[in-house]
């Protein structure tokens, strides 16, 4: 169902291509959108158990757009370095295919688990009652939550070469 990668070399391992969506800041998720147009949106996330969790607004393009088809992909960028007198880019990432739902039920409790996973990824340092106060808020949001079907991880041929992956 999922292509094979053409550069076989420059395959990842399961493990690692999971550890670049662990460590990621970001990353750009990729539906279809209104008239047959690909829509491609930056969105900062938490993996865990095999799921990307977002959040997002309660309307939109986004949303109407994984109402329509929930068949989306996800890339996380692991490294990227320009190495100009090689005219070469030394990289890693990962591109997760799944399906998307999204958590609407404010009394899902998944849906308060995964706003809790993306105050304990970009919010670890806020303060605990602060952090609380904004899961509180989950009636203000929806969780997008994407079921990856297949992980594929990428590294610059260079890397490999080198064992830096």
């Amino acid at each position: 169902m999922f292509r094979d990668m053409r550069r076989k070399k420059c395959v990842l391992s399961t493990e690692t291509a999971e550890k670049i969506l662990c460590d990621g800041d970001y990353g750009v998720l990729a539906l279809s959108g209104d008239d047959g147009y690909c829509y491609a949106v930056p969105m900062n996330y938490a993996f865990a158990d095999g799921k990307i969790y977002f959040h997002s607004a309660k309307t939109g393009h986004k949303l109407d757009a994984m109402r329509n088809n929930d068949k989306v992909s996800f890339c996380v960028v692991g490294r990227h370095d320009v190495i100009a007198e090689e005219f070469t880019t030394y990289f890693t990432s990962a591109i997760a295919f799944g399906r998307i739902k999204i958590i609407e039920d404010d009394n899902d409790p998944e849906k308060r688990r995964a706003l809790e996973l993306l105050a304990d990824k970009y919010s670890s340092t806020a303060e605990i009652e602060l952090r609380a106060k904004e899961v509180a808020r989950v009636n203000a949001v929806s969780v997008p939550v994407m079921t990856i079907e297949h992980l594929s991880g990428k590294a610059a041929r260079e890397l490999v070469r080198n064992g830096q992956t």
